[in-house]
């Protein structure tokens, strides 16, 4: 059954208001729940934060006060779904628990985007940034061992396998060489609008996370890794936000901003296996409905156009959580020992790359080389998640 979103009507903007006993939503069990519902409450913790950092960019920039009182009202909605979405986390997880949950929405997340993305630069964005993802989970999960004395398999479940991808020391780039090229929003489908606006804020909520809870460890390696892939993930966060294109007017951006929600709240509705956190997505999505109709009506004031111009008809297929392991394993045999260079890739070392690495090593291991090194001085070996035979580049130590 076809869902277009631009045709549905939600709650009344003037019923959404949630009191304290509504809010105080019941997490999700830590032991029991599968860890694609955690997936899925990271990734949609990450779109709510994104949908209330771009309305107060976008009151910032309103000069009329009605407009802004209206993004006030809305936005004040956002942050309590937000809020009721952040909170169905456990609070039993330790931080370097959900860090692992967060770089498996990651790999899973942007693997399925570059599995479903028609555009073939786009596509080689996300196939290039999932397998640094993919090298984090393997770099914290030799972490969490290490000082929590636990293994990240009870975490991903086996669904996310967990072993080196690009080696992370050489995701440190040129500035310059994390922007790309922006799609064309006169020609880019709407669904490769969608899956830039979604794993940017993915990323950025990633970038966020890491940059507060980094300082939070006493263990001078923990404390030195999570500075380290904070640094990575402002470039992924540059790297994902420059692929928008910069010249979609602001209430272009808005409309985009709120039908994604729709799309990604009826996507995890259609896929939800919990039945109490179902409902909520059930609840979000008829409350984004509503944002989605006020955003239209901006859009059609002040851009003087149709919402169909420029949005799907229908809602495309649900963005699906799910094992991407063949995949993955495909891209590390073929796309290993790829950086950027501009706004394109090569598989040979450059000049601004090596002046980079130089620059940030100052001649010494980065702590993502350490931690490994550390791990397998104190469990006797580095610990290496793998559910389907040998991976194809088990020994994997790039050479440049």
């Amino acid at each position: 059954m076809t869902f277009n979103p631009l045709q549905e009507r939600g709650i009344p903007l003037d019923k959404q208001l949630r009191n304290w006993r509504e809010l105080n939503v019941t997490p999700t069990d830590p032991d029991h729940a599968d860890p694609y519902t955690r997936c899925r409450i990271i990734t949609m913790n990450g779109i709510e934060v994104e949908a209330i950092l771009f309305s107060h960019q976008l009151a910032r920039h309103c000069p009329d006060l009605e407009l802004k009182q209206h993004l006030a009202r809305v936005r004040y909605i956002e942050a309590q779904q937000q809020k009721v979405v952040n909170w169905l986390l456990p609070g039993l997880a330790s931080v370097l628990e959900t860090t692992i949950a967060y770089e498996q929405v990651a790999v899973d997340l942007t693997a399925w985007v570059a599995r479903m993305e028609p555009d073939p630069y786009l596509q080689q964005a996300y196939q290039f940034g999932v397998l640094e993802d993919f090298d984090h989970l393997y770099r914290y999960a030799n972490l969490y061992e290490m000082i929590e004395h636990r293994k990240a398999e009870k975490i991903v479940d086996n669904l996310t396998e967990v072993m080196p991808g690009r080696p992370t020391y050489l995701h440190h780039r040129d500035p310059v060489d994390n922007v790309r090229e922006p799609y064309d929003k006169s020609s880019a489908a709407p669904i490769s609008k969608l899956h830039a606006l979604t794993i940017m804020s993915a990323e950025q909520q990633t970038m966020n996370f890491y940059m507060n809870v980094g300082p939070t460890y006493m263990e001078p390696i923990a404390r030195q890794l999570y500075q380290e892939i904070g640094l990575i993930e402002e470039e992924h966060v540059t790297h994902y936000e420059s692929l928008v294109d910069p010249g979609e007017s602001w209430w272009e951006m808005l409309l985009n901003h709120e039908y994604n929600e729709c799309y990604l709240y009826h996507s995890f509705m259609e896929t939800e296996s919990d039945p109490k956190v179902k409902n909520i997505w059930e609840l979000h999505l008829n409350m984004e409905l509503e944002h989605l109709r006020l955003a239209a009506e901006l859009f059609k004031k002040h851009d003087g156009r149709d919402p169909e111009q420029v949005c799907a008809p229908e809602l495309p297929q649900p963005v699906t959580f799910e094992p991407n392991k063949a995949y993955l394993r495909e891209l590390i045999a073929t796309q290993i020992d790829y950086t950027t260079l501009g706004t394109g890739y090569v598989q040979d070392a450059h000049e601004r790359f090596e002046k980079m690495q130089e620059a940030l090593m100052g001649g010494e291991k980065a702590p993502s080389e350490r931690v490994i090194e550390d791990n397998r001085a104190k469990s006797g070996e580095e610990y290496r998640l793998q559910t389907e035979g040998d991976h194809p580049v088990h020994s994997l130590q790039m050479q440049r």
